[in-house]
């Protein structure tokens, strides 16, 4: 039997830059909310938007956050404290060119791997918004976040990762634009 995966869209945060909150941006006539649901429904059985209820509620199962404002960290963080299954699927609500292909590779990759994390490592860095959590990752987050620590970088790389890198990436034919988050209006283009 196949483990079962849960999915969830880190939709938190609102964005000066683009005059509205990051979700409900358009991208080819679709919220960026929308295209990420849909992408995850592809690979996860379940599926959540980690954010807030009386923002998001009418897209589905909302998580928020157990520690407010402390940015994608503690959306994971929330995400693995409800979640059921060990394997989750974690995808940043401004990653719309991450395919469901990709995230089907992730997730194999995920489950062939005793990591607490599994995600992709380009040249511009970690993608921890774009990856595999094992449940056990809350752990880690929680005890990052009671000591006022934020940043999902330090901690991913010190969990030993199952990490894709760039030459992986290449070799199983997905390019690392995929990784190209929404920040301006102008990347919508």
């Amino acid at each position: 039997m196949v483990e079962t995966i849960t999915g969830f869209v880190l939709a938190g945060g609102r964005s000066l830059r683009m005059g509205s909150d990051k979700a409900f941006v358009r991208l080819e006539g679709r919220a960026l909310l929308d295209r990420a649901l849909e992408t995850l429904r592809a690979v996860a059985a379940e599926l959540a938007v980690v954010g807030a209820r009386e923002r998001f509620g009418s897209f589905g199962r909302v998580v928020e956050d157990v520690y407010p404002d402390r940015g994608p960290l503690g959306g994971i963080h929330a995400a693995l404290q409800v979640s059921a299954t060990d394997l989750n699927l974690v995808l940043a609500v401004d990653l719309p060119y991450v395919s469901s292909e990709f995230l089907g590779y992730l997730v194999e990759q995920a489950r062939a791997s005793t990591a607490l994390v599994t995600l992709p490592r380009t040249s511009d860095g970690w993608q921890p918004l774009c990856a595999v959590y094992r449940k056990g990752f809350a752990e880690v987050a929680e005890a990052a976040l009671r000591e006022g620590r934020n940043g999902v970088h330090e901690l991913v790389e010190n969990s030993a990762p199952r990490v894709i890198d760039e030459e992986e990436l290449e070799r199983v034919e997905f390019m690392v634009e995929m990784f190209r988050n929404v920040n301006t209006p102008e990347d919508l283009v």
